[in-house]
């Protein structure tokens, strides 16, 4: 890859002779030899400057790269693809036409953006994200990326249609998925205010500071017959 050199340099350079010109003449030798020195002297400084000015700014990317990174790799690389990810549904978001399909992929971003801080905040919670980013995502967006070329192809045909219809049947399915994943990560901290509470309740009532009310509140109550299952 060439590196391209500043022009600023020889822009400086060209106001030089510009400006020289309009006060002095060219018609003797010794102003070409001054114009020449100064010439010189202002293309090294300004090309010094022109380097300082490059160092400062990678130095600034380098120090930026290193302040991004967590100092976990497994985390830095499950970020970066996660970044490349909630892109690539902005971009989908604007390509795709389709209102309800859209505001699937606006869901699917808001969450997946959520899972990604989660385990930013706990990189303990890594391994219950590996198949979603492994999988998951990934062929999210290839059935996104597909459902995009084919409403973006202008005809209907057997293929292009059965294409859009599977996406769109599939996507509340994917939505509801991602969600999941979300909660999941969740769960240890639901244990755990589970288990605070009822030693509290204990507590509570062995020292007297609550009674009846409480146990009547914390009592399971009778089967109704209705049960929920996931």
């Amino acid at each position: 890859m060439a590196v391209r050199k500043p022009v600023a340099p020889f822009y400086a350079v060209a106001v030089l002779w510009l400006a020289y010109t309009l006060f002095f003449p060219l018609y003797r030798p010794m102003h070409f030899i001054i114009l020449i020195f100064a010439s010189a002297v202002t293309l090294m400084g300004v090309s010094k400057l022109c380097k300082s000015d490059a160092a400062e700014t990678e130095e600034k990317k380098e120090e930026k790269k290193e302040d991004a990174s967590t100092g976990n790799s497994e985390l830095d690389k499950m970020l970066r693809d996660g970044e490349l990810a909630i892109g690539e549904m902005k971009r989908l978001d604007l390509a795709i036409e389709d209102a309800e399909i859209s505001a699937d992929i606006v869901r699917l971003e808001q969450v997946s953006a959520k899972i990604f801080e989660e385990v930013k905040a706990d990189p303990k919670k890594l391994p219950q994200i590996r198949k979603f980013m492994d999988y998951y995502l990934p062929t999210t967006l290839k059935l996104l990326n597909a459902y995009d070329r084919a409403s973006d192809a202008g005809i209907s045909g057997e293929n292009v249609d059965a294409t859009i219809a599977k996406v769109e049947g599939m996507m509340k399915t994917i939505v509801a998925a991602f969600e999941k994943q979300l909660d999941s990560l969740y769960g240890s901290e639901a244990l755990d205010i589970s288990t605070d509470i009822t030693v509290l309740e204990t507590m509570m009532v062995r020292e007297g500071l609550a009674g009846e009310q409480l146990k009547a509140q914390t009592s399971p109550p009778a089967d109704s017959g209705i049960q929920l299952e996931l």
